[in-house]
Parts: structure tokens; sequence; C-alpha cells
């Protein structure tokens, strides 16, 4: 194998050491809340050195974004069955399992953290929503590619991800029925 192949291979040391220092975030950030913990103690939790952490994401903010990010991509990916209505459906059913998971309130606790951690946080807090935000537009343009009336992704936060958040939030159950039916609204037309 040359060393074109080699660098291009998924997996290998890179990807454990990010999986470790994410799963390390997570764990911190469910045993003692957002701020409560140093790039050091995520190091020394992950198994390896601070200047690995530093040299890969530069501080805690960068860190945290990509964890939020790296969730979000991969517990609840924009969908692409065919339909707008299915793409929200699944979009939805996703995220409802996700949040209602064991460390499902995650990117919420991360995005109100940053919030109040300085400009620098608040940076890394409006990349997670522009990030998401244009994932949700990629999705929604290609619905009015093939002729659906697409809603604006601001509508699609509005009325289907904050409900969601809210419920979970204050304890209420997220039933298969109540996600269509957020999704049925959304798609209703209006007068």
């Amino acid at each position: 194998m040359d060393e074109g192949q080699r660098s291009r291979r998924p997996g290998g040391r890179s990807a454990r050491v990010g999986a470790q220092v994410h799963q390390a975030v997570t764990d911190l950030i469910v045993e003692r809340g957002y701020g409560n913990f140093t790039v050091g103690e995520v190091a020394a939790r992950a198994g390896v050195a601070d200047s690995s952490v530093y040299r890969r994401w530069g501080n805690l903010e960068n860190l945290l974004t990509d964890v939020a990010l790296t969730r979000l991509n991969t517990r609840s990916p924009m969908p692409d069955t065919g339909s707008l209505a299915g793409d929200l459906r699944a979009y939805a059913a996703a995220v409802a399992r996700e949040i209602t998971g064991p460390d499902g309130l995650l990117v919420v606790r991360l995005a109100v953290a940053l919030s109040s951690s300085g400009p620098q946080g608040l940076r890394a807090r409006d990349g997670i929503r522009d990030e998401r935000t244009r994932q949700l537009r990629a999705m929604l343009d290609r619905a009015g590619e093939r002729g659906e009336d697409a809603p604006d992704a601001l509508d699609v936060l509005d009325h289907l991800m904050a409900p969601l958040y809210i419920r979970v939030l204050f304890g209420l159950e997220l039933t298969p029925d109540y996600v269509d039916g957020l999704v049925d609204r959304l798609l209703r037309p209006h007068p």
C-alpha cells in the first residue's frame, strides 16, 4: 500500500482518538455539566495527551462544537427518501429517538452552555445552528427541485424541532403519532 492510500484509510488511530475524546466529553457533560471540566480532564478521561486535543481542536469550544455536530450528523442525519413528507418524518423520528435516549439532551446542553461561555462560545453555538440549518435547507431545496412546496428552514425549526425539544425538557412523551402530527401540521397548506 502506498503512502497516499494509507493516509486516506478510514479509521485507524486518528479515528480511535477522536471517538475516545468525543466519548470523554459526552461522559463529562452527563456527569458534571458543561463548564465543570477542562481540556486536560477530557484528555485524561480519553487516555490521550492534552497536546493531542489542542492540536486537533484548538480549544474546548471547538471540541464541543465538533462533538455536537458529529452527534447530530450520525444520530439524526438528513434523510433522502424521495419525498419531503418522508424526509421530514424520518428526520423527526430520528431526532425524537436521539433526544429521548440516555444522553439525549446533550446537544441542547452544549448549545445552551456555549451561549453563556463568551464570544468564542457564541461563535461555536452559531456554527452548530448554521450547519444544521444548511443541512435542512439542502433537504428542503431537494424537495423544491422535485416540485414540492417546501417550508422555510426556520419553519422546520419552529414547528417541528422546537416542540420536540420542549416536550422532552418538560418530561412529556414523544409518541410516533405526536411526531407525525407535527410533520402533518408543518406541511398543511396555510390559507
